[in-house]
């Protein structure tokens, strides 16, 4: 089986994208199959066209330039554009039995016309909807003029898709509603390599009192600053946990679009004495910064993003048999069992936050528990190979159908 993935971007850029993207691209290679890889222009200048990266080479798209690609609506015409022309150059080139294109819908547009001319089937792994993504990044609002297009042109890309592959089932059913069927709709769940998550390693004391961390208590956040990632609702949170537990503190560690208005709000409570921003810190060293965290907190406010969609940061939790926190949203709901995997709280409310914190540190005793079950769940059920299997009766069908 030859497989060509489009793809929005890869590594060496650190995402959750591109940690999905390798993982299983891992996975289907230890299947026997051959893969090969194309990024969109959102890839970013590249040195060539052609790069090796841990043992994968990309085939890069040049970048979209020029005043015109600022424009609303022509930047995006333009990206597909120049997408679709160098997948059409690669596909003739390789010849793939299957064009897998990854999310969003402006790879899907350029991959679905070049499968038509080439007569190659064409399925779809939606990750997020893009039109969910620009409202949580304040380029739209839901029930916009634009959030409506985007919508009608996914809706389009599933429909011709010769079938769709998701995250979770949260997206799965949104998909289904969207008038696909059930049996054209594939869930390849998020889940994690427990290889590259040891158990948490003992903390680098000269890492610990580089940031002022000795003898506290450590509620963490590590990734990126995204507003539905609810990082806000942490900081509301740590006046009445401070009440409780003088000695908490709270470690953000990354960057990203809210790091400025994060850092107001801590001055606002005046909390610069209880909350440490790291900034973004090599991929290398995260593991050390794991270390030094007591509990991690995720508290994902409550929208159509993270109600549909499965974050991989609470199964990196438990592959480091390490403790966490979680609102209560649907995509953590479909990964979290309270109580045995994980603490779920209820969402948007700081004082469950608060609540479900304090309790957790007040109970160690049920502490080995929750580390030794979030480990076992992502060793035998979330990991990329049973993930991964899931692909092979599909390319063996679509293929099948394209040939008859």
């Amino acid at each position: 089986m030859r497989t060509l993935h489009i793809l929005d971007h890869s590594i060496p850029l650190h995402s959750g994208y591109t940690f999905r993207t390798v993982s299983l691209l891992r996975e289907q290679r230890a299947l026997g199959w051959e893969t090969h890889h194309l990024t969109s222009p959102k890839q970013g200048a590249t040195a060539q066209q052609e790069e090796e990266i841990e043992g994968f080479v990309f085939q890069r798209t040049a970048p979209v330039q020029g005043a015109l690609a600022r424009w609303p609506a022509l930047g995006e015409w333009l990206l597909m554009q120049k997408l679709g022309h160098r997948l059409e150059a690669v596909a003739r080139r390789l010849q793939p039995d299957v064009l897998h294109v990854h999310s969003p819908v402006l790879n899907a547009l350029p991959a679905l016309k070049v499968g038509r001319k080439l007569g190659i089937p064409v399925v779809y792994e939606i990750r997020a909807f893009w039109e969910d993504a620009a409202v949580d990044h304040g380029s739209t609002q839901e029930g916009s003029l634009r959030y409506r297009l985007t919508r009608a042109l996914e809706t389009y890309a599933i429909r011709q898709a010769a079938h769709v592959f998701t995250i979770c089932e949260g997206l799965r059913a949104d998909i289904v509603a969207r008038g696909v069927p059930q049996s054209k709709v594939t869930v390849i769940a998020n889940a994690v390599d427990v290889n590259t998550f040891p158990l948490a390693l003992a903390a680098d004391p000269a890492l610990r009192q580089q940031w002022g961390l000795t003898g506290r208590t450590v509620i963490g956040f590590i990734g990126s600053f995204y507003a539905y990632e609810g990082l806000d609702l942490l900081i509301s949170a740590l006046p009445g946990l401070l009440r409780v537990r003088p000695d908490a503190c709270l470690l953000l560690v990354g960057g990203g679009p809210q790091e400025a208005a994060l850092k107001a709000r801590v001055q606002e409570l005046q909390l610069q004495q209880h909350v440490v921003f790291t900034g973004r810190v090599p991929h290398a060293d995260v593991q050390r910064y794991y270390a030094l965290v007591d509990v991690l907190a995720y508290p994902r406010h409550s929208m159509r993003l993270t109600e549909l969609v499965t974050p991989l940061k609470p199964l990196e939790a438990m592959a480091q048999g390490q403790l966490f926190v979680a609102s209560d949203v649907g995509g953590h709901r479909e990964l979290v069992e309270h109580q045995k995997t994980g603490i779920l709280f209820k969402a948007d409310d700081p004082q469950a936050l608060t609540a479900a914190l304090l309790d957790l540190l007040a109970h160690p005793e049920h502490w080995p528990a929750l580390r030794a079950n979030g480990r076992h769940f992502v060793e035998s059920v979330r990991n990329w190979r049973n993930s991964a299997f899931h692909y092979q009766a599909v390319y063996e069908a679509v293929t099948r159908e394209f040939s008859s």
